[in-house]
């Protein structure tokens, strides 16, 4: 190394160490606020609302199932273009034969029994029904508690995403490890919580009612963890209530703010990869820059843009046909578990999952008719610009990031480190993708184990 390089190697060093310094000090003041919202229909009755706990049961009907079946007997198949496999969409010959295990084969009854297996309830938060499972431990070892977490989906994925993680959590087969009490809620408007009646729920607004379940089931401090949606949802639970969230891992988290020191990194990363603590991996996965931050994030982005733009429009025809609304789910179990399957004729979604388990998620949101709503949680975040309050607040709970190789967007330690101030672990992991949890729970399980251990040791 020259001395010239040296040189700028340390000139950009103490450049960007300043900058960074000083926007961690002008965010230090700021606090993310919140007011409480009432999301039912009409005006708020008088009096305090009802924080009565309801047990909730999941129940299907000959009459749900026969109209399912008659809406995909009258499905209009469409040819796919020769050799396209699923680089226009999920692939209609394939469509057909998923479609076809699903009225033939498919249990919905067995898997609601599935659903039914774990402790479910809903209650009253602003004005809504939240609908939660609640899993306690069978088992907890002598002079040990529990510890509270909360784990909170995306989109287009549901509680349901969890369920294989649950197990491992709350039952651990390590008696090194910790034991936690686990608790999934359905953001409102997916799933089995009621939709806001009202324009403005955002993820801030979902953060808060989720202060207040936990508050409600008896947590005063707890763990969270959150992929997709839940990342941010989380995130901001960190940022509301600091003090109530010990620890949070993600992973999944895409910088809300970018600024100059991640432009810098970006720019110069390539050439002075250690300045940045580039790995790697950080260089394979981000360079060449405009292909791979860009061409990609385009190709695999159209939902969003219509989804943050006019979410009713597609939403009610989706809503309306079952085969529509699992194409344009099922979609993204494959392309978001890994880019390449988008070459595959099948588009990969068997190979990290089973179609029982990919339909049951889709069932979900068909048999609660919560498509419109879900897609609507892009409108009311996207809708208030990129510019939010809590974009600029950085993160001072200690956090935990598990970095999947094939996440839609790769994020370096770097990165992370710019919105969670006290980043406690930072794991490259072997495999896996946007779906991770419901895709590798082992190993989303274990990282969660490695992060908590770390926070309560310290």
């Amino acid at each position: 190394m020259t001395l010239s390089t040296m040189f700028t190697e340390v000139l950009l060093g103490l450049v960007i160490g300043g900058l960074i310094f000083f926007l961690v000090q002008r965010s230090r003041k700021q606090v993310l606020k919140v007011e409480d919202g009432w999301w039912g229909a009409g005006s708020p009755p008088d009096g305090e609302e009802d924080d009565t706990i309801r047990p909730f049961k999941i129940t299907t009907s000959d009459e749900e199932l026969q109209d399912l079946y008659s809406r995909i007997d009258q499905t209009r198949p469409v040819a796919s273009l020769e050799d396209s496999q699923f680089n226009y969409g999920f692939n209609s010959h394939y469509l057909q034969k998923v479609v076809s295990y699903w009225r033939n084969d498919f249990d919905w009854r067995r898997q609601v029994d599935k659903l039914n297996q774990y402790p479910h309830f809903k209650t009253k938060i602003e004005g809504i029904d939240v609908h939660y499972l609640h899993v306690k431990p069978k088992k907890v070892p002598e002079g040990t508690a529990a510890i509270p977490l909360i784990m909170v989906h995306g989109w287009p994925g549901s509680f349901y995403e969890f369920y294989g993680m649950i197990p491992l959590l709350t039952e651990p087969s390590d008696p090194e490890d910790l034991v936690f009490e686990v608790v999934c809620p359905s953001i409102p408007g997916y799933g089995f919580s009621e939709a806001p009646h009202k324009k403005g729920f955002d993820s801030v607004c979902a953060a808060n009612i989720f202060h207040k379940l936990m508050k409600r089931l008896g947590f005063p401090q707890f763990y969270a963890h959150g992929g997709d949606w839940g990342w941010l949802v989380t995130t901001n639970m960190a940022q509301l209530d600091p003090k109530s969230v010990k620890g949070l891992h993600v992973n999944f988290a895409p910088p809300s703010k970018p600024g100059l020191p991640m432009a810098l990194s970006i720019m110069l990363g390539r050439r002075f990869p250690k300045l940045f603590g580039f790995t790697d991996t950080d260089i394979q996965r981000l360079y060449p820059c405009m292909e791979k931050l860009v061409v990609e994030s385009i190709k695999e982005s159209g939902y969003m843009h219509i989804q943050a733009t006019k979410p009713d429009t597609v939403g009610r025809g989706l809503n309306d046909s079952p085969v529509g609304l699992a194409a344009y789910i099922l979609e993204k179990f494959s392309t978001w578990t890994s880019q390449d399957f988008r070459n595959l004729e099948d588009g990969g979604l068997t190979r990290k999952f089973s179609l029982d388990d990919l339909l049951t998620n889709v069932m979900i949101y068909w048999v609660s008719g919560g498509i419109v709503s879900s897609m609507r949680f892009y409108k009311e975040n996207f809708g208030k610009g990129l510019d939010q309050p809590h974009s600029k607040i950085p993160v001072y709970v200690p956090t935990g990031f598990a970095c999947f190789p094939n996440e839609l967007m790769h994020t370096p330690k770097l990165w992370v480190q710019q919105k969670y101030h006290k980043l406690v672990t930072y794991t490259p992991m072997v495999r896996g993708g946007h779906f991770a949890a419901m895709e590798e729970p082992q190993l989303m399980a274990e990282d969660i184990q490695k992060f908590t251990k770390a926070v309560e040791k310290k």
